[in-house]
């Protein structure tokens, strides 16, 4: 058996290495066939193992409670029962940042003819209803004829408070205009080889209460104000005067009734002439107004007393009916009144004036107006006015028979009449663009004397305003006056200071031509602050005369700068 064993055994093992010998000969013999090395290449799958899932639960069996500390207070407290809706507090806000005010500006140019300008105003006040400021102006100008200087100083300081029931306003004003007699004859032109200066000086003081206006139809109101002033030239000449007016006014529904009154004091004096000139005026009146009409009746009283005394009484009658509401109103006047003459006056009018004028009250007898006025659309509005004036003693200038550059002042004794047509006009394309313009046609039929000396006809002026930008603007004006007759008299008038009864016999009369007057100016503003400016007069160059023998300055040009703060 065990021989057997053996057997079995021996013949395994040797079938078993023959089989791997023949198959390392084939792997041999295959691998000695293939001699060319292959690579795959494809995307790579990973292959992720599955997620380890880990349990936690919790612990069941730990059931212990947390139990807080508690501490209570009882309120003893009233119930309240407010079912009405409660009031919301409006949150405050954050106060708003002050806008910077740049009302404030001085100015200052130079330019041809020696021309000097300065200029400053003040307001330091950021209040509307509280005001305080003031104002200072110079301007000088040397012309090409003998002494044809001038110069021109304004200083004036203001208040307004705007109380609960009433406005109080004042201001105090000084102001000096000098200047040379420098007329000159052309005709003789040795006869004024050393013209006088001359200086005008005015002070004055003006105080107002006027009550505020309230919506109601039973209001009343009122208002007082009171005005002085003091002036005097270079020689002898000199003036006070004194004004106070009050007003009342009661309303009932569409009904006025009221009151204006005013009392004036004034007296002149010179080297031969001392003139008091006072007048007291009551204007009682009703006024009616209702939708689209407003109808004022009542009379001036005037009563003259001082160097002249009489009593006088004239309508005052205004009316106003709207036709087409913003565009179209009718109005009409008939008034009379005594009109107070006085230095200040006439040397507003004709600084060149005689020493020695005779003062003397202008009565406007009869004054008859009415007209249309209104707007036409957004940016254009017109007004037109006829009228004609039956006036009593018109102050008229002559120039004097000794100093012919020297005006007296002479009274077209008797009654005059004026007719006129009075117009005026306002364009606004836009706001870059805006035009106005004015015109005066007066036709004068004098009382005694040959002509109204010195007074137009016809009288245009016109102003224009262009903004290019916000940094660049232009203005223009032009100024338009037809011929006025001058007298002179060839020989002495009787009586010398007077002239009571004009004498043809011994007048000259002269024509002083018209005139057209053209200035333009520029504005650049640099910034918030500062701006240049620059401006011309008489760019015609045309050497005309308002007065005899007074020839304006010709073609001139200044400029300068401005800084507002």
């Amino acid at each position: 058996m065990k021989s057997i064993k053996y057997i079995y055994s021996t013949i395994f093992f040797l079938a078993a290495g023959l089989v791997t010998v023949q198959a390392q000969e084939k792997k041999q013999e295959e691998k000695a066939a293939v001699s060319e090395e292959i690579e795959v290449v494809r995307p790579y799958k990973p292959i992720l193992a599955e997620a380890v899932k880990l349990r936690r639960s919790p612990n069941l069996d730990d059931v212990k409670t947390y139990k807080a500390k508690l501490n209570y207070s009882v309120t003893d407290r009233k119930l309240e029962i407010n079912s009405d809706i409660q009031k919301l507090q409006a949150q405050a806000l954050v106060d708003e940042k002050q806008s910077e005010l740049i009302n404030n500006y001085v100015k200052g140019g130079v330019g041809s003819l020696a021309t000097i300008l300065g200029e400053v105003y003040v307001n330091i006040s950021r209040d509307p209803a509280l005001q305080l400021g003031g104002y200072f102006k110079h301007f000088s100008q040397e012309g090409k004829l003998n002494k044809q200087n001038s110069s021109n100083q304004q200083f004036s300081v203001f208040g307004r408070s705007i109380m609960a029931e009433n406005t109080v306003s004042g201001r105090i004003n000084f102001e000096r205009n000098g200047l040379y007699f420098y007329g000159i004859d052309n005709d003789r032109p040795t006869l004024n080889p050393n013209p006088e200066k001359q200086a005008l000086t005015f002070l004055e003081a003006e105080g107002e209460l006027v009550k505020n206006y309230k919506e109601d139809d039973d209001a009343f109101s009122y208002a007082l104000k009171a005005n002085g002033y003091l002036w005097n030239d270079r020689f002898s000449a000199k003036e006070s005067y004194l004004t106070l007016n009050g007003y009342l006014n009661k309303r009932i529904s569409s009904l006025n009734l009221g009151l204006a009154a005013s009392t004036e004091f004034g007296n002149t004096k010179d080297l031969t002439t001392s003139i008091g000139n006072n007048l007291l005026r009551l204007n009682p009146y009703i006024r009616l107004q209702v939708n689209g009409a407003k109808v004022t009746a009542g009379i001036n009283f005037v009563q003259e007393f001082g160097a002249y005394s009489s009593s006088r009484i004239f309508p005052a009658v205004t009316a106003d009916f709207t036709l087409i509401p913003d565009y179209l109103q009718v109005f009409g006047e008939v008034k009379g009144d005594v009109n107070r003459n006085s230095m200040k006056s006439f040397t507003d009018e004709n600084p060149w004036l005689n020493s020695n004028i005779l003062i003397k009250n202008t009565v406007e007898k009869l004054s008859i107006s009415a007209g249309v006025k209104g707007t036409g659309g957004p940016g254009f509005g017109y007004k037109a006015r006829f009228y004609m004036k039956q006036i009593d003693d018109m102050p008229l200038f002559i120039n004097n028979y000794t100093d012919f550059n020297k005006f007296d002042v002479i009274y077209d004794f008797g009654k005059a009449k004026i007719t006129g047509l009075e117009g005026e006009i306002s364009v606004q394309v836009s706001d870059a663009l805006k035009w106005t313009g004015k015109l005066n046609i007066d036709d004068y039929k004098p009382a005694s004397e040959t002509y109204s000396w010195f007074k137009p006809g016809l009288k245009v002026s016109s102003n224009f305003v262009y903004t290019y930008n916000k940094k660049l603007s232009f203005n223009a004006g032009v100024v338009i006056q037809d011929d006025v007759k001058a007298k002179l008299n060839v020989q002495q008038p009787v009586p010398a200071l007077s002239y009571v009864i004009p004498n043809p016999a011994i007048e000259s009369i002269v024509t002083v031509k018209g005139f057209v007057d053209l200035g333009v100016g520029a504005e650049y503003r640099i910034n918030n602050k500062f701006s240049v400016f620059a401006k011309a007069n008489n760019i015609l160059n045309t050497n005309y005369s308002r007065y005899l023998f007074y020839q304006v300055n010709g073609f001139n040009m200044f400029g300068g700068l401005t800084y507002s703060f």
